[in-house]
């Protein structure tokens, strides 16, 4: 049997969505530095989505974890239920079309021990493309029963951020400029954690927003040599386009791990090494 993949398109969800059994839909909306996206949501979303707010849902409040570190488990497991999320229904993902966010809460979903989580190809502007009506009708969904159980999905700390830099694969999905040094314009140093390699999220998706076709990520990721036997583990910014890059991984069947605090936590921590320009060391 194959495995379902970890994203579906457009015409597949309203397939689903008319079926007997159709998932719990999540509109997590989002934008880095950028205003509140619920009145985005309350304008127009997918019929039944329920809103997640990543700031205050999906992230505990900055400071020594990073700028978006993990939630509360149980704290995130209660956001999921009040959501309608239940331990064996199905859900499905989405945001405003980059990804990203929709990515973090797939990851979180995934890490708690949610079996049955996808993420929306192209997000809300692929659904709209397609045909796909929205609503500003409020939902209010039952209570579902979800019960967050942590340690699916692989989770790095710092140290085994740097462990992994050495013995493994390290991906970093920040952009380019920001990796190398030359720009850094929210943390404090600008550079990468020595022995990582730069691989930007933004290489993973077409110009609509898409994910490349798995064969294509694939063989994005055997260049940068995370396909073979080394383990693998991404970092970004503070832990939201890396779970992205771990989302794009997985659709190319390759497992790896997030290290959540990202270069917002590395960057903080004085006694912790950085390497600039284009060569990880």
């Amino acid at each position: 049997m194959t495995a379902k993949s970890a994203i579906l398109s457009a015409a597949e969800l309203a397939s689903e969505l008319s079926g007997a059994r159709p998932p719990v839909l999540l509109d997590v909306r989002w934008q880095l530095g950028g205003p509140d996206q619920r009145p985005a949501y309350e304008a127009g979303h997918l019929p039944g989505a329920v809103y997640v707010d990543l700031d205050r849902e999906l992230a505990g409040p900055p400071g020594s974890g990073g700028r978006h570190p993990l939630p509360d488990p149980e704290a995130f497991g209660a956001v999921m239920r009040r959501a309608g999320v239940g331990s064996g229904t199905p859900v499905v993902v989405y945001d405003g079309g980059q990804g990203w966010a929709a990515a973090r809460a797939w990851w979180l979903l995934r890490w708690t021990g949610h079996p049955d989580v996808r993420v929306l190809d192209g997000g809300l502007a692929a659904w709209t493309a397609s045909g796909g009506a929205v609503t500003a009708e409020r939902v209010a969904p039952q209570e579902g029963d979800f019960k967050p159980t942590p340690g699916a999905l692989g989770l790095l700390d710092a140290d085994g951020a740097a462990e992994l830099s050495r013995a493994g694969v390290l991906l970093d999905a920040r952009a380019g400029e920001r990796y190398r040094g030359e720009v850094e314009p929210i943390d404090p140093v600008g550079g990468h954690i020595p022995g990582a390699l730069s691989a930007p999220t933004t290489e993973n998706v077409g110009p609509d927003g898409r994910f490349l076709p798995a064969a294509e990520l694939r063989e994005r990721f055997t260049a940068l040599g995370a396909a073979g036997s080394a383990p693998v583990g991404v970092y970004c910014g503070s832990g939201v386009s890396g779970a992205h890059q771990v989302l794009a991984l997985d659709v190319a069947g390759i497992r790896a791990s997030l290290y959540a605090g990202s270069w917002s936590q590395w960057s903080a921590d004085p006694a912790r090494p950085v390497a600039t320009g284009p060569d990880p060391e």
